[in-house]
């Protein structure tokens, strides 16, 4: 009987190449195949780009999966259907696959979904998780910015439409990270003006990316302007 391959959620990191781990890279260069997140066909990778420099497209396939950036419940139904099918044929064929994804990859990871449908569908795969570097800390450290000490208290939460709740989340910790803050921007910067916190925020595009990172303090300069998706706000009171 074919050995089943094992299926490795590997996370690597925010930006800079080099803080992959050690257990990560060595598994990423042992493995036969290297699967990726991607939007489109043809498009492009954020997480690929990180480790391109670690691959061997000699002796590794590499494999591309669309992850559509819709929210059409049946598209997306659809393709996490498709892509699970395209990494069991892999692994069925007793190929080890390592899937790599910005930040962790247990961490508002594509990677959540592909591990949970695959346990679902295919229960006998073996699923590795390699933890990874978030953004979050990436930010912090670029920043150089505690996010937390003593008895202090934070909350990461996805930047949202709904400004009532980001206020009150603001109100009730003391250091509040926004992610995929673009979209919400200028309601975010009203609610810290509100509060007089705009001198204690921060905005961080693709931390720690070499050539892609930026980093603004005077968060009130950002009003109507379009920022990546990548971004997230730091706000420690």
């Amino acid at each position: 009987m074919t050995r089943i391959g094992t299926l490795y959620g590997i996370g690597v990191g925010p930006g800079d190449p080099e803080l992959i781990t050690v257990k990560g890279l060595r598994i990423l260069r042992e493995v036969p195949v290297v699967a990726y997140p991607k939007t489109r066909m043809g498009g492009g990778s954020y997480a690929y780009r990180i480790v391109e420099g670690y691959l061997d497209p000699a002796h590794q396939e590499l494999l591309g999966l669309v992850f559509p950036m819709t929210r059409d419940r049946a598209v997306l139904e659809r393709q996490w259907e498709e892509v699970v099918a395209q990494v069991w044929a892999v692994l069925e064929a007793g190929k080890d696959v390592a899937f790599v994804t910005e930040g962790d990859a247990y961490f508002y990871s594509t990677f959540i979904h592909l591990s949970r449908l695959m346990k679902e569908r295919h229960p006998e795969v073996e699923v590795k998780v390699i933890p990874g570097v978030s953004s979050i800390h990436g930010a912090s450290a670029q920043l150089d910015l505690p996010l937390a000490d003593g008895d202090e208290r934070i909350a990461v939460v996805p930047a949202t439409e709904d400004l009532a709740a980001m206020g009150r989340v603001l109100d009730a910790f003391d250091c509040v990270v926004f992610l995929k803050v673009a979209k919400v921007l200028d309601g975010i910067i009203g609610l810290l003006r509100e509060r007089n916190l705009l001198d204690k925020a921060a905005v961080v595009t693709k931390a720690t990316a070499p050539g892609e990172e930026c980093i603004v303090t005077d968060v009130a300069s950002l009003e109507g302007q379009e920022l990546e998706y990548l971004t997230l706000m730091v706000v420690r009171k």
